[in-house]
């Protein structure tokens, strides 16, 4: 091939420099494309897609009953401040609520 000594000319060449214009920091070079993302958008709803939510417990009777007890016993000995853990539900705003109906046949 003849293109293999091409750029001899100027391949040893110092890095040009400006003398009038500051050095641009890497990240600020790199965002001059980020407006070209093929798709924009896209990684952020790839992550909130795996985002593990859980769904909301319905507790039985026995386990209400137990928790109906625990808090009664709260409530007797709460001038002792005593410290407790409380796990609650709080439904997640960015997840859409799905709703499974089912039909009586079934």
């Amino acid at each position: 091939m003849n293109d293999k000594h091409k750029y001899d000319d100027i391949i040893n060449l110092p890095h040009h420099i400006s003398k009038t214009r500051p050095h641009m920091p890497l990240i600020d070079r790199a965002a001059q494309f980020s407006s070209f993302a093929a798709l924009s958008g896209h990684k952020e709803a790839i992550k909130e897609t795996e985002r593990i939510t859980d769904e909301k417990l319905e507790l039985s009777e026995d386990t209400k009953e137990i928790l109906s007890e625990k808090l009664t016993k709260l409530k007797n000995c709460i001038n002792e401040y005593p410290e407790i853990e409380i796990t609650y539900f709080i439904p997640d705003t960015k997840k859409q609520e799905v709703l499974i109906i089912q039909s009586e046949e079934e």
